[in-house]
């Protein structure tokens, strides 16, 4: 699965690691994220990423 990575903190979302701050199970793709996902470094909306 692609990684995507936040334009404003460079937070990287790996699939394959999920994440657990917001309850993302391990090989969630990025395009099933939920729609009010957010980095959860920066809090940035999914439109602020991009494929690595």
């Amino acid at each position: 699965m692609k990684k995507y990575v936040c334009t404003l903190c460079h937070y990287i979302y790996d699939p394959s690691a999920g994440d657990d701050t917001q309850n993302v199970k391990p090989d969630t793709a990025f395009e099933d994220l939920p729609d009010e996902w957010v980095c959860p470094v920066c809090g940035a909306e999914k439109i602020e990423f991009e494929e690595v």
